[in-house]
């Protein structure tokens, strides 16, 4: 009978210190600065093509349950390429790729079977292209603008038509752009794992925060 309680509190120790481990809830959901505004002196200024530079970042947001408590997990990847083009006060074209197998949470274990699941020897890379113009011409007087921008996302060779949240706001040096995304992870044909205690839901949500430079 000690044995039993013994083995039950190391089970619980362990359920616990797993869930100490998840930085998930320690990390914010993507979100453009709030240092002073930048503006122009006109729409027309805003013109031109950008591209996805250094301090970007991008991964994915998933709930778990672990032994019936709720946890976060949050995976992140500098591995980020892309570009975009304003013209006339729009967001009129934009595509977005992320290097899927560079993708690292707080548990080694976990990004191993993410890359399995995810097959990203196969298909090492995800994307996501607008599908039609956004405005975005507020940014012009200094604002942060919000907008939900219809696209196409691109997962394990799957790709399913998606609404992205963008917030997007001028820079010194071009733009700076947060999106969040939620995706049903069996649109794309990946099964979310149940692993004994730990139960992944099955919906989710990609995230970026993304620098460009004119």
């Amino acid at each position: 009978m000690i044995g039993l309680v013994v083995l039950a509190l190391a089970v619980f120790g362990a359920t616990r210190l797993y869930a100490s481990m998840q930085t998930g809830d320690d990390v914010a959901a993507p979100a453009v600065g709030t240092e002073a505004p930048v503006t122009a002196a006109d729409v027309d200024e805003l013109d031109g093509e950008y591209t996805v530079t250094e301090g970007s970042e991008a991964g994915y947001r998933v709930d778990e349950v672990l032994a019936g408590e709720d946890v976060t997990v949050v995976g992140r990847t500098d591995q980020v390429t892309g570009s975009a083009t304003i013209a006339g006060g729009e967001l009129a074209d934009a595509t977005v790729e992320v290097d899927m197998a560079s993708i690292e949470t707080d548990e080694t274990a976990r990004d191993g079977q993410f890359r399995s699941i995810l097959d990203a020897a196969t298909h090492p890379t995800a994307t996501f292209e607008l599908a039609s113009p956004v405005d975005v011409s507020a940014v012009a007087d200094g604002e942060t603008v919000t907008v939900e921008a219809p696209g196409t996302m691109t997962i394990k060779g799957t790709s399913q038509d998606v609404t992205a949240t963008l917030q997007v706001r001028l820079t010194e040096a071009g733009a700076e752009v947060s999106a969040q995304i939620p995706v049903v992870f069996t649109d794309y044909g990946v099964n979310a794992p149940k692993l004994g205690f730990v139960t992944v839901e099955d919906e989710g949500f990609v995230e970026a925060q993304l620098q460009l430079t004119r």
